[in-house]
Order: structure tokens, then sequence, then C-alpha cells
């Protein structure tokens, strides 16, 4: 068992494990869980745990070199730490959702990463900033309707102050928005920048084509008229270029 075969057996089982730990999570914190329907989705919850932390040791098992490997893998271990950024894996996953030519598929694929980040980390933080916010003393945001409202003009940097987060924690969840809003302003520039420049680049490429075209044409052209010119002088008479024919003998 290598590494990369093992990748490729756990990839959509993980894929769906990050699905069912936002499903259980949303779930818990929207319909504000009591009792036993608390405990069955933290549950779930705690099985996605072991799913992903199975997963991180087996791979690092796998790895020929352990050292570097644990350095290129810290995102893997924040996902094992930090349960909320599971279903960041669900990005990579519509990421092969498209498959296109190499300029197009690397901007589709900017496109997905950054638009699907933005989408799953406001509903993440949502539901982060609702569940950490709700029973806090002088809290504004306490239902989801304020929580999304307030993420996406957080991470639109607008920033009204409406509402805002008065715990630590919520306030934690709020630089990570506005960070992601930053970055995803940037990669959205970048990606019409490379739009501009590839239409640029076939607009160029086609004028160039244009005029090796009227180059061979006027080649051609002459290849004619040389040819013309070599043929013996009593062809002339049957060209439509003479004026009238022969008169008949009597």
């Amino acid at each position: 068992m290598t590494e990369q075969r093992w990748q490729r057996i756990t990839y959509w089982p993980l894929v769906i494990a990050s699905l069912a730990f936002l499903v259980a999570y949303s779930w818990q914190v929207i319909a504000n869980l009591q009792g036993s329907e608390y405990a069955i989705m933290r549950t779930v919850m705690a099985l996605t745990w072991v799913i992903f932390a199975v997963d991180y040791l087996v791979r690092l098992a796998l790895a020929p070199r352990k050292a570097p490997w644990f350095r290129g893998h810290l995102f893997d271990l924040t996902v094992v730490i930090l349960p909320v950024l599971r279903p960041l894996r669900l990005i990579q996953a519509m990421t092969e959702i498209q498959k296109m030519s190499k300029g197009d598929a690397l901007r589709t694929q900017a496109s997905i990463l950054a638009g699907g980040t933005v989408l799953i980390l406001i509903w993440i933080c949502s539901l982060g900033v609702l569940d950490v916010e709700r029973g806090a003393p002088g809290a504004n945001i306490l239902n989801f309707g304020d929580a999304i409202w307030w993420a996406f003009v957080t991470v639109t940097t607008v920033g009204y102050g409406d509402f805002y987060p008065v715990t630590v924690a919520g306030r934690v969840i709020a630089v990570v928005l506005m960070t992601v809003g930053i970055g995803v302003v940037g990669v959205v520039t970048a990606t019409t920048a490379s739009w501009f420049v590839e239409r640029a680049a076939a607009v160029g490429g086609n004028d160039d084509q244009e005029t090796a075209t009227r180059g061979q044409i006027r080649a051609l052209s002459r290849q004619l008229e040389a040819a013309v010119k070599g043929l013996p002088q009593d062809v002339e008479k049957v060209l439509p270029g003479r004026k009238h024919p022969d008169p008949p003998q009597s």
C-alpha cells in the first residue's frame, strides 16, 4: 500500500465525511438541538473526526520520509484539530466537475477555489458565530438570519456594524472572514486580468494568421503569373482576353 493508492481509495469517503459533518453541525446550530438529537449530531461529528484522524495517521505512516511529509501537510493536521475546517475538503471535489483546456482549467479551478472557499466559509462562520454568540451576555447575533447577514457583510469588508461579535471566539471568526475577503478580491482581480490577457493574445494570434494567409495568396498569384507567361504563344488564342476571333477563309 502506497500513500497515493490510499488517497485514491479514501478520496470520496473523506468528501462524504466532510459533507456529513457540515450537515450535522448545521442542523445542531440552526435548530438549536437539545437532548438526544443533540447527542446524535455530536456523535456524527465525532465519527468524522475519527475518520480524518485515521486518514492522517495512515498517510503519515505510509510516507517514506516522515519529517518532510509532516511539514508539507500542516493543513491536514489543522483539519484534524479544528473540525470546522473539514468542509473545506469539499472545495477540492468541486474542482473536478469540469475538464477544459489548460488555460481555461487553471482559471476555472481558481474561480471554483475562490468561490467555493467563500461560500463554505460564510456558511461555517455563520454557524460558528451563532454557536458562540447566542448565549453570550450583550450578544446581538441571536439567530441564523442575523449570522448569515453578518458573515456576508464581513467577508465583503463592508462592515455596516449593525451586527458584531462580542465574544473572543466570535471576533476570531470575524478576523478569518475579513482575511478571506481580502484574498478573494485578489483572486478575482487576478482571474479577470488573466482572462483579458488571454483574449488579447488570442486576437493577436488571429491577426498573425490573417497576415500569413494573405502572404500565401500573393505568393500563389505570382506563381500563376509566372506560369502563364511561360505558356506557348498559341495558347493566347484560346484565352478569353483576345478581342475578336480570326475571320474564316473564303
